[in-house]
């Protein structure tokens, strides 16, 4: 509320402070934010303790004069991709409360969705800004790696980045304008590339781009609904002037790179925590950490060089390429709570987190926006670009959204808010605020 007030006194004065003043901005409970607890959807970590260290994201939304109110649910060390903890319990997704808001960025997403934020920050190791954001039906960028830099380094190393999830491209463009840039904490951020991302967002065209349509990557085929929706996207790039042909950038999925790598971190997660402290840990991510210990050096070290050839692979298609159409994820929105059946749902997570966590192997910017709906519930669309090319992917998502419209039917998101006001005015107030934008 200080934050707030001093912001207001500067605008009543005509002299506003920086990109974001005034702007409430939740912040994903993996950020170090000063005179705040960074808990990680975690009962292993002591709240009272002193908290005098801002990471780098905070630092910059602080000078661009944005308020923030409140932090968001992750699951626990952001190990999965939906967002529950033995800390906080259950997120849940607005548009239908038996479904998740996807993770580990969940409770960010939600908080976008719902009206409660316009901008969020969230963090990606394997798809944990675009799931959220495909399952909400909001817009989730991943930077390229080191655009936007993060400190301090968790355990899934250099395929975590830190990125804006918002209503509006534009927003997100604006958002990265605010954060993009180096810290010297984080010896993997990139100097700010000089791009004034917000004013340069809408300017570009997509006549003669050379753009690949992948429904499935090449190695996984999604719900009909949801191809269906990208080949409709497919088309409306198509019109506008894009030179769009089927094309996949991978042969087999990229998974036991993945996964080889990852257990390697959650191995090392468990290995730092006490005896004491494992006891009060997610059961399934102990579980998951375990497994870790049967990665040995040599199958550690063949996914480094699988990996490197994995992006080298991505590098060479897209000297043909400027820009990749995908689905976000395969599935809508997989149920919150665990079930018995094959529906998807927490327990079965790993086999529908499908295609997102590649770009986190090769470190391009992604970028999910909504492209549907189906059986109540939003569709995303994944835009990914070369190395470096932010500009390029937020462009054709821009053009994207203006020439495909809304993608909301209004009667559901009315029906949406009802049921998420808490208290009862809650949901009239999102809803002025929706109309505002």
């Amino acid at each position: 509320m200080a934050t707030a007030r001093a912001s207001e006194a500067r605008w009543q004065k005509g002299e506003p402070q920086g990109l974001l003043d005034g702007v409430p901005v939740a912040l994903k409970d993996t950020l170090l934010t000063r005179g705040w607890p960074r808990l990680l959807g975690s009962r292993t970590i002591d709240p009272n303790q002193e908290w005098e260290e801002d990471a780098p994201v905070p630092v910059r939304l602080r000078a661009e004069g944005a308020v923030f109110f409140g932090k968001t649910k992750t699951p626990e060390f952001d190990w999965k991709g939906v967002t529950d903890s033995p800390l906080s319990g259950t997120s849940r997704n607005p548009w239908n409360l038996e479904r998740t808001p996807g993770g580990s960025s969940g409770g960010s997403a939600a908080a976008v969705l719902s009206g409660v934020c316009p901008l969020a920050v969230g963090t990606d190791a394997g798809g944990s800004i675009r799931i959220p954001a495909a399952f909400c039906g909001i817009v989730g960028l991943k930077p390229t790696f080191g655009r936007v830099a993060a400190y301090p380094q968790g355990a899934f190393g250099d395929v975590a980045h830190v990125g804006p999830m918002t209503r509006t491209v534009e927003d997100a463009a604006l958002m990265l304008d605010a954060i993009k840039g180096s810290d010297s904490r984080d010896w993997h951020s990139l100097p700010d590339d000089g791009i004034a991302y917000c004013q340069s967002v809408a300017k570009g065209s997509l006549v003669g781009e050379r753009v690949a349509l992948s429904p499935t990557l090449g190695y996984a085929e999604p719900e009909p609904a949801v191809r269906a929706a990208v080949e409709r996207a497919g088309g409306v790039f198509a019109e506008l002037g894009a030179l769009v042909e089927p094309a996949h950038p991978f042969t087999e999925s990229p998974m036991p790179i993945f996964e080889t790598l990852a257990l390697g971190g959650f191995w090392a997660l468990l290995q730092a925590q006490k005896p004491e402290a494992v006891a009060l840990m997610d059961p399934g991510l102990v579980e998951t950490c375990r497994r870790g210990e049967a990665v040995t050096q040599e199958q550690y070290v063949e996914a480094i060089a699988q990996r490197v050839a994995l992006g080298q692979r991505l590098r060479l298609f897209f000297d043909r390429f400027d820009l990749l159409l995908s689905p976000t994820m395969p599935i809508v929105a997989a149920y919150a709570d665990p079930r018995s059946d094959n529906m998807p749902n927490p327990n079965n997570a790993w086999s529908w987190v499908t295609y997102t966590y590649a770009f986190n192997l090769t470190k391009n910017p992604s970028c999910s926006i909504p492209c549907g709906f189906a059986d109540g519930l939003p569709l995303g669309l994944m835009v990914t670009g070369p190395l470096y090319d932010d500009l390029g992917v937020l462009q054709a998502c821009r053009a994207y959204e203006i020439a495909a419209g809304p993608t909301w039917p209004s009667a559901e998101l009315t029906s949406c808010l009802d049921k998420i006001a808490r208290p009862a005015d809650a949901g009239v107030k999102a809803k002025r605020w929706m109309n505002r934008q």
